[in-house]
């Protein structure tokens, strides 16, 4: 996904660039708005982060233009060093989708980023993803990461259709089991334990995680990149969660 970055403060761009090219993002910093805009113009791109100064009033010409847009418009995120009612009013009503004061935490500015384009999707059916540098072809059933193809069975690749269109957010065993097998998790459970496991397998790149599937017994399923720490919420450490899907333990009671 290309990112379109306004953002003059060198430091400011490098953390934002820092956070989203762990994801596969591709950043772009333009430190004019002429240049940004006339940039919109010629080239696609499929998100826009905004950073704004401390003074409201030199904001306004962006703000502005922000209200103006209309065909073709795409996902837009300001940033700001202070938050205030007055200030995000004045972004969201001028036609920002979000705002996000920052220092922000990198994992909440992907989640961001990814619930707005969730949100402004258009509403024909999704037929491709690219996330994390993995990209899937649901016409053509293809996974591969940058270029790389990966061969997946057609569940496993189900199975991943499903983790990578909502990453960051947990799926049942109920819901993997509906979509993919049509049974309830009882019937199913053992053996969505087994496609997970070798679905993990699957997801290293030279050896490496670059994404991880994480578990949480009560929750389900939820894929996050390698950067995000477990989910507390979740009871389980990181070594608790894996172990749960490995091999040896498919024999237990789900």
């Amino acid at each position: 996904m290309k990112i379109a970055c306004y953002i003059r403060n060198t430091s400011v761009f490098e953390q934002v660039k820092a956070t989203v090219t762990r994801v596969g993002f591709q950043p772009t910093q333009f430190d004019s708005e002429t240049l940004l805009l006339r940039t919109l113009q010629r080239k696609p791109y499929d998100f826009l982060i905004v950073d704004v100064p401390n003074t409201p009033a030199a904001s306004d010409s962006i703000f502005s233009w922000l209200g103006l847009r209309s065909e073709g418009r795409i996902p837009s995120l300001v940033l700001s060093p202070r938050r205030s009612g007055e200030l995000v009013a004045q972004a969201l009503e001028s036609g920002a989708d979000d705002f996000l004061e920052r220092p922000f935490e990198p994992v909440e500015l992907i989640a961001r980023i990814n619930a707005l384009m969730r949100r402004c999707a258009p509403r024909g059916a999704r037929r491709s993803i690219d996330y994390a540098g993995f990209s899937l072809n649901k016409d053509s059933g293809k996974f591969s990461y940058r270029g790389r193809p990966i061969s997946l069975t057609p569940r496993e690749f189900s199975m991943a259709w499903l983790f990578f269109s909502s990453p960051g957010v947990y799926i049942s065993r109920e819901t993997l089991s509906a979509v993919i097998w049509s049974a309830d998790s009882e019937i199913a459970g053992r053996t969505i334990e087994q496609h997970v496991y070798k679905l993990r397998k699957k997801l290293l790149v030279d050896g490496r995680q670059v994404v991880m599937i994480r578990t949480a017994y009560s929750q389900g399923y939820r894929l996050d990149p390698v950067e995000a720490m477990p989910d507390a919420s979740s009871g389980l450490s990181l070594d608790e969660q894996d172990s749960n899907d490995a091999p040896l333990l498919i024999l237990r009671s789900t």
